[in-house]
């Protein structure tokens, strides 16, 4: 990537008085291919084909912009294709990368103002309030799958170091932060819970006759929950939370590897293990970047 980096300019001026592109064009050449050189070179990544799909995937959650991205990928193309006409590579990376499909629809989420509007007005009256109020923000706190949540049983939950034990797909484990805002309002829930049952909690979250809620449930409650506290027909999911807690702390600057590792994905890069994380660098990365987690 350094010897890449030190080709720009040559590019750059190829571009002006070879092509005779406009300044306007040739300053977002430039911004585009330096935004990706950073990105590369902060993250240790090697170029290829797996890693920029990576990249092209972050740009996707931070712009939401189709033609933006369009635009990014010729540019980098165009680059890397100069780059070996120069002799400079033996073959171009993004060959095997095409720009997005139009009818590719992107993740839904909900902005930040509207997650926070729609916790803070969450009632707590009521035992099924308290819960209903656990469960949301529980799911914007840590960003599990629905399918996550409803499994999650008290010894899963380590308190003290505000960490939950959670079972993700393929029977993987990993280990996720929440914050002290959640921490509290599912003490309080798991308080009540004791108090409405009269028995040792196993699943964390229950239905009104103290068995495991389900989560076609929780997406009628959210549905109903969210028309009325927002007065919106917006359609809201469980999932949308997941989507929204991963594109918040993106565009908040959190690293692509720390969310790939808090929401259990696979893999975003064939090439790329996370094997310099620990659980206190997920901690210090979440509560820096979560906008509850201050």
């Amino acid at each position: 990537m350094a010897n890449e980096s030190g080709y720009l300019n040559d590019y750059l001026e190829h571009l002006t008085h070879i092509k005779k592109f406009s300044p306007h064009t040739i300053k977002a050449y430039r911004q585009d291919i330096q935004q990706f050189q950073d990105y590369f070179e902060e993250n240790g990544l090697a170029v290829d084909k797996h890693t920029i799909r990576d990249y092209i995937s972050v740009i996707f959650l931070r712009t939401r912009n189709k033609a933006t991205i369009s635009r990014k990928i010729y540019a980098l193309k165009s680059f890397y294709s100069y780059l070996v006409k120069q002799g400079k590579l033996a073959k171009n990376p993004f060959d095997a990368v095409s720009s997005p499909k139009n009818e590719k629809k992107l993740p839904e989420i909900l902005t930040e103002n509207e997650m926070l509007a729609f916790l803070d007005k969450l009632p707590e009256g009521s035992f099924l309030q308290v819960r209903n109020k656990a469960v949301f923000e529980f799911l914007y706190a840590t960003g599990l799958r629905i399918s996550e949540l409803v499994n999650l049983r008290i010894t899963d939950i380590n308190f003290t170091e505000d960490m939950a034990r959670v079972l993700g797909k393929g029977k993987k484990e990993r280990i996720v932060p929440f914050n002290e805002h959640a921490k509290t309002i599912l003490l309080n829930y798991l308080e009540r819970a004791r108090m409405q049952f009269k028995k040792p909690i196993d699943y964390i979250f229950l239905n009104a006759w103290g068995r495991k809620i389900t989560e076609r449930a929780i997406e009628q409650i959210l549905h109903k929950s969210f028309m009325e506290m927002m007065e919106s027909n917006k359609s809201v999911y469980p999932h949308l939370f997941r989507h929204s807690f991963a594109t918040h702390l993106l565009q908040r600057g959190a690293n692509l590897r720390v969310i790939q590792e808090l929401l259990g994905h696979e893999s975003l890069s064939t090439t790329e293990k996370y094997t310099n994380l620990n659980y206190s660098d997920l901690l210090n990365v979440y509560k820096k970047f979560h906008p509850r987690g201050g």
